[in-house]
């Protein structure tokens, strides 16, 4: 993909390049593991000087969502413990994949480092029903000052997911482990570092979940005209920011961008009023449509109203569902929904 820089604006250039990188891992337009372009490679697209690339690069990496491999290149970090939902599949189709040689693949790696099939057996199992314990609960967790990204998660899990499905500060996350470590933690790739140091010390699941591209919506406002204004409604301040510096980049000063919480009343009333186009998320959509009904005499036109109804990418909650053992776990006792470890070889 290609980065977009406007130079001589209000927003930094390595900002600029820092928000479109992080975006670019958090859809997975880099996947795990994937290599990123060089500095060089970067220099020539975004006629960035290469230390400004590698100072984007070690904040990254700080981040903890990159990783230099010394004389190979930097990498999209895969996260020791962390599971990586792959929501956009395998290319496989469910035709063409057989479970029981998908057993016999499994097993056969699993192999070499097992002394015996009994070896093999017990790790699966236990694997198994540690995966059906911690998918009795779901916690979806953000730092304090942006919990209207959890709750945007949470609404769409919960919409899919029929486990108990909790939202938990980051800040409180390590007490919540405490009390209850078996369970399976939901963030984002924007969390992910602050939420895996929490997790290292507690028997919990944790997984990081693809945010949505967005493409149609940037396609949007890429095809707006030069003048025109945007409004950016959202629970979630750290979305709002992201999309500032993001559309910052695609548009730099071309466009007039405005963003508000949508229970900052006044403020969404002044947006409400100057603004062409607004974007919002689904929770902020009633307050948008009622801002717009009750004043609507005093708007000299109404705007374009475009809700994303979507904070995660597609299929990632029916992927999510599987990955924690079928929701009807959660019903069961630990007799029914937990295997035998079968260690006494029966």
């Amino acid at each position: 993909m290609r980065f977009n820089i406007q130079q001589g604006t209000g927003i930094p250039p390595s900002t600029q390049l820092h928000g479109q990188v992080y975006f670019a891992i958090a859809t997975r337009r880099f996947s795990p593991g994937q290599r990123l372009p060089s500095t060089r490679q970067l220099a020539n697209q975004t006629n960035l000087h290469r230390n400004t690339i590698s100072k984007v690069y070690r904040q990254l990496e700080h981040d903890g969502v990159v990783e230099v491999v010394a004389g190979s290149g930097i990498y999209v970090r895969e996260p020791g413990d962390v599971h990586q939902i792959r929501s956009t599949g395998d290319g496989r189709s469910k035709e063409t994949v057989n479970p029981r040689q998908e057993a016999r693949r499994c097993i056969d790696d699993l192999l070499p480092s097992c002394s015996t099939l009994q070896d093999a057996r017990t790790l699966l199992a236990d694997e198994i029903n540690w995966r059906l314990r911690c998918g009795r609960r779901v916690l979806v967790s953000t730092p304090k000052d942006d919990l209207g990204a959890a709750e945007l998660m949470a609404a769409e899990l919960k919409a899919g997911i029929t486990v108990p499905i909790g939202i938990v500060p980051l800040e409180q996350l390590e007490t919540a482990l405490q009390a209850e470590c078996r369970v399976t933690v939901v963030t984002n790739r924007y969390f992910l570092k602050p939420v895996e140091a929490v997790a290292r010390g507690h028997d919990a699941r944790f997984i990081a979940v693809d945010l949505n591209p967005l493409a149609a919506e940037w396609q949007l406002l890429k095809d707006l005209r030069n003048g025109s204004s945007v409004g950016l409604v959202s629970i979630s301040s750290g979305a709002l920011r992201a999309a500032k510096v993001l559309l910052h980049a695609l548009r730099g000063e071309e466009l007039l961008v405005m963003t508000t919480a949508p229970h900052a009343s006044s403020r969404l009333l002044n947006l409400c009023r100057v603004v062409g186009n607004i974007f919002c998320d689904k929770p902020s959509l009633p307050l948008v449509e009622r801002t717009l009904r009750q004043h609507h005499g005093q708007l000299l036109r109404l705007p374009q109203l475009h809700c994303v109804q979507h904070c995660l990418a597609a299929n990632t909650v029916a992927v999510l569902r599987k990955e924690i053992g079928f929701s009807a776990v959660a019903q069961q006792d630990d007799a029914t929904a937990v295997l035998p470890s079968c260690q006494d070889g029966t």
